[in-house]
């Protein structure tokens, strides 16, 4: 834990802002805490939304070969009901999740609050010290860290990722869990069905295994199997990661940087519950709890890379 005097040279090294710097009094902390309930977050960001729409693309992919290709044109209608039921729903789950990480505040800290007005509301202590992000200008929170692609502090980031188009922190690490977790269940279940579509179509010669001729068809199964493989192995590691950092209450920007914890400690089942919200249940995999419909339109927020609602 840093001293007094350190923590005192950091903030001298960073004044706060002074009633002579160019900030909008109008953009106050509470008005932006008030409009974050009502806001869907985007990031403006080129190549996040290039991995965002290659993400869905590849999932689109994969339901329909498995659709298409493998389970319609079996003959054993139990067999293509049930395995069509159960990947459609996770391929479901897993764009819903996704959507929810990329659409959800990740927990950003309001642009420009370290105002001196905003400081003096604060009623700090004698002695009392806080931290200012010189980057955008907001008082920072601890664990709090600055993303240079979003652009703002996020609360407990642990880290940006592109595949979702946003930084995965505080308010949405529950919905980045799922979606590592239902991708990588649908992609176990397409490599099984992978497997048993060529058992069956050697045995048959490839005469009725599928509605396309041989060629296309193994070259469907075998770029559904270099995604699902990928895919798998990917998110499922991801999400060991994810759930081992819970436990341990450590994001990855923490684990990496070996900061030593000032904060208390929320272990195993405690860590769960603070990012999936209340005691075990099957809500926690629901990626729809909480959900509403909202009318997305752009507003333009000074030096913001997101949309507004």
């Amino acid at each position: 834990m840093q001293s007094s005097g350190h923590r005192l040279r950091d903030v001298e090294h960073h004044p706060l802002l002074s009633e002579n710097d160019n900030y909008d009094s109008s953009s106050s902390s509470s008005s932006s805490e008030a409009d974050a309930a009502d806001r869907v977050w985007f990031i403006r960001d080129g190549c996040g939304m290039v991995c965002a729409v290659m993400t869905w693309l590849l999932v689109v992919y994969a339901d329909f070969v498995v659709t298409f290709v493998m389970l319609l044109p079996s003959q054993d209608f139990w067999y293509s009901m049930i395995n069509g039921v159960i990947f459609n729903c996770l391929a479901v789950l897993a764009l819903s999740s996704h959507l929810r990480t990329m659409l959800t505040d990740p927990g950003a800290v309001p642009k420009g609050n370290a105002t001196k007005e905003y400081m003096e509301s604060l009623q700090l202590k004698p002695g009392e010290v806080i931290y200012k992000c010189p980057k955008c200008c907001c008082i920072k929170p601890e664990r709090a860290h600055h993303c240079s692609i979003c652009k703002r502090c996020i609360r407990k980031m642990d880290h940006h990722c592109p595949w979702v188009n946003n930084c995965v922190g505080e308010k949405n690490q529950r919905f980045f869990v799922l979606f590592t977790m239902y991708t990588a269940l649908s992609s176990a279940h397409a490599l099984i069905l992978c497997g048993f579509q060529f058992i069956s179509c050697v045995r048959g010669q490839w005469t009725e295994c599928s509605d396309f001729s041989p060629p296309v068809t193994v070259i469907l199964l075998i770029f559904l199997c270099l995604e699902g493989l990928l895919f798998f192995t990917f998110t499922a590691v991801m999400f060991g990661t994810q759930i081992h950092s819970i436990c341990n209450d450590e994001t990855e920007i923490e684990r990496l940087k070996s900061e030593k914890p000032t904060w208390e400690r929320r272990l195993r089942w405690e860590g769960m519950k603070s990012v999936f919200g209340g005691p075990p249940s099957l809500l926690w995999m629901n990626p729809f709890v909480g959900f509403r419909f909202r009318q997305l339109q752009a507003r333009s927020r000074r030096g913001g890379p997101e949309f507004s609602v």
